[in-house]
């Protein structure tokens, strides 16, 4: 197994007690980039907050992105 699998599986294994419990849970960065996927694990619309504004972040059934506020 090499260092990026183990992360990968901690990442996974955190999400999941997170999503079990109720609590937040953590998103990885690497390089300023966030995995799509780590965000729509049980969803496919999230929420975010930017300077007082709320966006919505929906996964649509193309698997595109879209961003609305």
């Amino acid at each position: 197994m090499n260092p990026g699998d183990r992360q990968d599986e901690e990442g996974n294994r955190a999400a999941s007690a997170a999503r079990v419990a109720g609590e937040s849970r953590q998103v990885a960065v690497a390089d300023h980039r966030i995995d799509s996927r780590e965000l729509f694990i049980d969803t496919r619309e999230i929420t975010i907050t930017h300077r007082g504004d709320i966006y919505r972040l929906r996964l649509t059934a193309q698997n595109k992105l879209i961003l609305t506020k």
